[in-house]
Formats: structure tokens, C-alpha cells, sequence
């Protein structure tokens, strides 16, 4: 998505000017932050092109959507507007924010939730119980094989969205009688489920 930002004030004195243009599209998850300078003609002079950078930067930080942080993308600035008096590095910082907001509202920007593996340790009969209830909270059994460490007993591993983690030692213990354990690490962030996301932007609006 192509974004706009315009920050333009006149309040006595030396105003405030500075107008940019950029273009935002995603990079593959963990590539980080690039920004690309494709500005000609000197339409946006060279010492703010780092103002519009820190700006974009700064926006990324306080995020676009329910306060999360921005990560993974490609802020190409290809064009916009100076003032010989008015342009200052504030005015262009303000200004590739807004930009960045403005591209996010023409987008799809996809909210990202953290994914734990977990391996439990539960009595075989307790196997088809357990991954019920992992299916249950959204998550992707991987597989099941023998506790090496002990008799009857069976691990199961899957990869489950951590926020269906929160009460699971509790749960666990309940639906195995005390007898279940279980470990977990992080391992990756996918996108949540579309419905979740709007729940969430319901209740964290982006200011």
C-alpha cells in the first residue's frame, strides 16, 4: 500500500512543512526493517530523507494497529514536498509517521500471535483426552510416541498459539488427574485468526 503524509502548520513565525509519499509491502517473517530511498529530483532534500526514516521508525515502535509493533516490512520513500524555510527534521519525522499510518489503513496489515511447542507427558490412557483438548485450543498435533524415560505413559507434542496456554497446568492436572506435565518454548509467530484480530481491535483502537 502506498501511504501519504502531509504535516503542514503556520503559527507565527517559522512554520512547519514537510510532505512525503511511501510505499509499504511485507518482507518475509524475521527479515527485519528496510528502507529504500528512491527520491529524484532532490523533492524531498537529502538531509530529511533520515528524518522520514526515524519517523516511519518511531511509528513502527507504537504500532498501527491495537498498539502492537510493526515488524517485517519494506518503507520505500519515493516522493514528496520541501520548504526552503518551514522543512525541519521534526516536520518530516511527523511526516513519514503519518505516511506509514496512512499506508496501514489502505492495507491488510495481519496481527501476529506467538506459538509455543509443547510436549506433554501424560498415562496412555489419558493420550486421546489430551489431544482433544490441544486440537480444542487451536493447536496442530505434530505426534505421539513412547516416554523413554517410563512406563505407560506417552509424549505428545504439538504446536499451540500461546494465549490457549494460559490456565493449561491447571487444566492438564484436572483431565489427568494430577498425573500430566508438560513443557513449552516459543518457537514462531503466525498470524492470528481474522476473528480474534477484530476482537482485538475492538478493544485496543489504535489512537
Amino acid at each position: 500500500a502506498r501511504g501519504h503524509g502531509r504535516h503542514v502548520k503556520q503559527s507565527g513565525g517559522h512554520g512547519q512543512y514537510a510532505v512525503c509519499d511511501i510505499e509499504v509491502e511485507p518482507l518475509p517473517r524475521g527479515a527485519g526493517f528496510e528502507f529504500v530511498d528512491r527520491v529524484v529530483g532532490g523533492a524531498v532534500p537529502h538531509n530529511y530523507i533520515p528524518s522520514v526514516e526515524k519517523g516511519v521508525r518511531a511509528q513502527m515502535e507504537r504500532g498501527v494497529v491495537a498498539g502492537y509493533p510493526v515488524v517485517d516490512v519494506r518503507v520505500t520513500l519515493f516522493d514528496g514536498k520541501a520548504h526552503s524555510v518551514d522543512s525541519s527534521d521534526a516536520a518530516f519525522q511527523t511526516a513519514g509517521a503519518l505516511a506509514l499510518r496512512d499506508a496501514a489503513e489502505k492495507g491488510q496489515p495481519a496481527l501476529l500471535e506467538p506459538v509455543d511447542e509443547v510436549t506433554v507427558r501424560v498415562p496412555d490412557s489419558s493420550v486421546g483426552a489430551v489431544m482433544g483438548d490441544l486440537s480444542g485450543r487451536r493447536g496442530r498435533v505434530l505426534g505421539t510416541e513412547s516416554d523413554p524415560d517410563s512406563d505407560g505413559r506417552t509424549l505428545v507434542r504439538a504446536e499451540v498459539p500461546a494465549t490457549e496456554l494460559l490456565r493449561y497446568a491447571v487444566e492438564l492436572r484436572s483431565m489427568t488427574a494430577g498425573t500430566g506435565t508438560f513443557r513449552r518454548s516459543f518457537v514462531r509467530y503466525d498470524p492470528m485468526p481474522p476473528h480474534l484480530a477484530d476482537q482485538i481491535r475492538k478493544e485496543h483502537p489504535t489512537p
